[in-house]
């Protein structure tokens, strides 16, 4: 089993440095690190960060190349400032991995906390099930009191497989109705189980989305996006499993503190 962290970007709302090295365990542990202890339990056989030029010595002086034994691989996401301002987006993300995934893999944001049992579910299901998988969390309890935030919502069949993951802009607690959805409503986080064998489609998908935005410096080609283009062709079948794991994620510096507070009140391994 092999965990992917998307580690390529630097926060500019949280004073332009990784949200992931931010120290916020009970023990001073970083973000990154904490979420890796709550992975053990899987025994992941390899980590992979998935890494830019800006972050990847900042990531390699804390962890090196190995965590408790656990070999890490830096995976690094270019693009070409002639004629970008920024990375491909997420999808790219991953095919950068690519060349170092060679099993059943999750693949999850570097900067939030998903949660132990959340990792447990998605081992499982991949281990056993060639179908793709992710955690579908009550969007209720992953909106900020502080601002708008963007969230993917799932559309699910009655077997609780993915139809579409559709990306809803500028929610709180105040307009879910408005915009159709209930605090119960499942949304995604950026966490899924994957076969290396869907690599292959996701590399399709990225390279149509780069030949059609050619001529545009910012567009971004999503995972979300990505994956419910593969489901509705057919190439890609995900289970979602609903999960009461406590999400926690920084946005600004002022975070932390809440962030450190928080995981006090987690049992912790």
């Amino acid at each position: 089993m092999i965990i992917v962290y998307l580690l390529a970007g630097l926060s500019k709302r949280f004073g332009g440095k990784p949200k992931g090295l931010a120290r916020i365990g009970p023990n001073n542990e970083t973000l990154l690190e904490y979420s890796i202890k709550q992975a053990l339990p899987i025994n992941p056989t390899k980590l992979i960060f998935v890494v830019s030029n800006q972050t990847k010595e900042l990531f390699a002086k804390e962890f090196k190349n190995s965590y408790k034994g656990i070999p890490i691989k830096y995976a690094l996401q270019e693009f070409d400032s002639k004629i970008r301002d920024k990375p491909w987006g997420t999808c790219d993300a991953l095919c950068s991995a690519s060349s170092f995934i060679d099993s059943p893999f999750i693949l999850c944001n570097g900067d939030d906390i998903y949660g132990e049992r959340s990792f447990k579910i998605l081992a499982e299901h991949i281990k056993n099930k060639e179908e793709s998988a992710t955690l579908g969390y009550e969007l209720g309890k992953v909106l900020s009191d502080k601002g708008d935030v963007n969230r993917g919502i799932f559309q699910t069949d009655k077997n609780g497989f993915v139809k579409s993951i559709v990306e809803v802009l500028n929610l709180n607690k105040s307009n879910l109705k408005e915009r159709g959805l209930k605090e119960e409503s499942l949304c995604s986080m950026n966490i899924f189980a994957f076969s290396e064998s869907v690599l292959s489609y996701f590399k399709e998908i990225l390279a149509d989305f780069k030949k059609e935005h050619a001529n545009d410096r910012t567009a971004e080609c999503f995972l979300p996006n990505s994956a419910t283009l593969l489901i509705k062709s057919n190439k890609l079948k995900m289970k979602v499993y609903p999960t009461q794991d406590k999400w926690i994620g920084l946005t600004r510096p002022e975070d932390e503190e809440e962030a450190r507070n928080e995981l006090k009140t987690i049992n912790h391994i």
